[in-house]
C-alpha cells in the first residue's frame, strides 16, 4: 500500500471517529437542559429556546402598555393591575407559536382563578387573522392587534428585549419583567413554574 493511500484511509478514519463523537455528544441529554425540566434550575439556554429569570431587585420599572384586542375592547396595563401577568408575542404564520398554543392555554386554564392574567400580543396580524387563529388552536385569553402602529411591542421592548417571535414575559405584581422565555416553550410545565415562582412573591 503506497503512503498517499494509508495516508487518505487514516484520515477516513479521523473523520469517521470525530463525526461518531459529535453525532453522541448531540444525541446525549444536556444535564442543564434535564435539570431545568425536573425544577432544579430554572435558567439555561439551547439551540432554540432560553429561560431567564430576574431577581427581584433587579427588575426596571413596570411596564405601561395598552391596545384593542382581536374583539375590539380596550386592554391596558391598568386592567390587569395586582395580577401575575403572561405576556405572550406571536403572529399567526408562525410555527412555533402554533406549536406552543396549546401549553400558554394550558396554564391559563390552570391559572385563571389565581390573580393571574394572560395577553397575547400580535405584532403582524389583523383581528380576523387573529380571531381564526384563536379558535383553530382553542386561545381563550385575549391578544392585542399590534400590527398596525407597533405601541405595545415598543412598551416592552423598553423594558426587555424582544428581538424573536415568540417571546413570552411573565410580569410580576406590579407589572415588572420577572421572567422572560425567548423561543417557543418547550413544556407548559416550565411556564407553570415561572407563574408559580412569581405568584408566591410578597406583593
Amino acid at each position: 500500500m503506497s503512503s498517499a493511500v494509508r495516508l487518505a484511509a487514516r484520515l477516513t478514519a479521523a473523520v469517521g471517529a470525530a463525526t461518531l463523537v459529535l453525532t453522541l455528544a448531540a444525541c446525549a441529554p444536556d444535564p442543564v437542559t434535564e435539570q431545568y425540566r425536573e425544577g432544579s434550575d430554572k435558567g439555561f439556554i439551547s439551540r432554540e429556546f432560553q429561560v431567564d429569570e430576574i431577581p427581584e431587585d433587579q427588575r426596571g420599572e413596570p411596564v405601561v402598555w395598552a391596545g384593542l384586542t382581536q374583539s375590539g375592547d380596550e386592554l391596558s396595563s391598568e386592567d390587569v393591575a395586582g395580577d401575575v401577568v403572561v405576556v405572550n408575542f406571536w403572529y399567526a404564520s408562525c410555527a412555533p407559536c402554533r406549536v406552543e398554543a396549546a401549553d400558554l392555554e394550558k396554564v391559563w386554564q390552570d391559572y385563571q382563578d389565581q390573580d393571574v392574567s394572560f395577553v397575547g400580543v400580535n405584532t403582524f396580524d389583523q383581528a380576523d387573522q387573529a380571531r381564526s387563529f384563536a379558535e383553530k388552536w382553542g386561545v381563550t385569553y385575549p391578544s392585542l392587534i399590534d400590527a398596525n402602529d407597533g405601541s405595545a411591542k415598543l412598551a416592552f421592548a423598553s423594558a426587555t428585549p424582544i428581538q424573536a417571535t415568540p417571546v413570552t414575559l411573565v410580569l410580576d405584581r406590579e407589572g415588572r419583567v420577572a421572567a422572560r422565555i425567548i423561543g417557543r416553550l418547550e413544556s407548559a410545565s416550565i411556564l407553570s413554574t415561572l407563574v408559580g415562582d412569581t405568584l408566591k412573591e410578597k406583593a
